[in-house]
């Protein structure tokens, strides 16, 4: 998206299908409300690496059973 204008009709599809808002909700809104009804924008954490996961089935073998 290069510019506000190309970016308004996706934005206003995501809010009408995300968070059921009609388009007057969607432009009464400021970008901030937008992205806080949108969720967090930070990277969900990882999961266990290889080796977290190898400790644990070494102090627990008998768990997976």
């Amino acid at each position: 998206m290069s510019d506000f204008a190309s970016g308004t009709p996706p934005l206003a599809a995501l809010a009408a299908q995300a968070l059921g808002w009609p388009p007057d909700a969607f432009w009464r809104a400021t970008p901030a409300e937008l992205a806080t009804a949108l969720g967090p924008t930070t990277p969900v954490a990882q999961g266990l690496s290889r080796d977290d996961l190898e400790a644990l089935m070494e102090r627990d073998p008998d768990a997976g059973s």
